[in-house]
């Protein structure tokens, strides 16, 4: 679960991904794909997916509440009952305080899932790695869903949040998000010391979804 290297689909809330839309995507993933994969549906269709692939699932989001008078959260043991085996947490568009993210953190240990922090700036992706997730990822918010790919337009800060995060914790993953559609970029956030990428609309709004696929992890040793 979560092996490294590691390239992890967001859904999102786009309109390719609803539904059995997201299941047929998560099915060519895993009759297509040779490397490690995991998905982000959104969380009325993770239950969907479980049930139908093998393919390793994380919430898009969990709220830091326990059972009980929580209206319109998203509650951890519901998305572990619907088949997540982890989340994303603090994606820079679902941004929490840290004492939120420290609290998720704590309460997916106790729970046994996996945890993955996303993080704005290598400072940022340092605190983050001292909380204990099992991944960090570096994301510049303003590369988010662009052209250009982050380990392309700012290698140094990825090499810089991977040096920060291991200086914290040598066990702690870094991934590179923001901008990651085909294989140099992968490629790339590896040589710069990640052990994968967090992607989103360049897999899931393409016409030939098995061909990126092969694309994206045909760089992978």
């Amino acid at each position: 679960m979560l092996e490294s290297p590691l390239i992890v689909v967001n859904c999102k809330t786009y309109v390719e991904s609803i539904g059995e839309k997201a299941l047929e995507l998560t099915k060519i993933i895993e009759k297509e794909s040779d490397a490690n994969w995991a998905v982000c549906p959104q969380p009325c269709d993770i239950r969907m997916l479980s049930e139908n692939t093998k393919v390793p699932l994380l919430a898009q989001h969990i709220d830091p509440v326990e059972p009980g008078s929580n209206t319109g959260r998203l509650l951890l043991e519901t998305m572990k009952s619907a088949g997540a085996q982890g989340t994303l947490i603090n994606h820079s568009e679902r941004r929490l305080k840290f004492s939120a993210v420290d609290r998720i953190v704590a309460r997916c240990k106790e729970n046994e899932l996996k945890t993955i922090i996303c993080a704005n700036n290598p400072d940022v992706s340092a605190s983050a790695a001292a909380l204990g997730p099992d991944f960090v990822a570096y994301e510049p918010p303003e590369l988010i869903g662009g052209d250009i790919s982050v380990s392309d337009a700012k290698p140094e800060l990825v090499e810089k949040a991977v040096e920060k995060v291991k200086k914290v914790d040598p066990d702690v993953g870094v991934l590179c998000g923001a901008g990651v559609k085909n294989g140099e970029d992968v490629k790339s956030a590896l040589d710069l010391g990640t052990e994968g990428v967090l992607l989103a609309s360049g897999l899931v709004k393409a016409e030939n979804k098995k061909e990126v696929i092969k694309d994206l992890e045909s760089l992978i040793r």
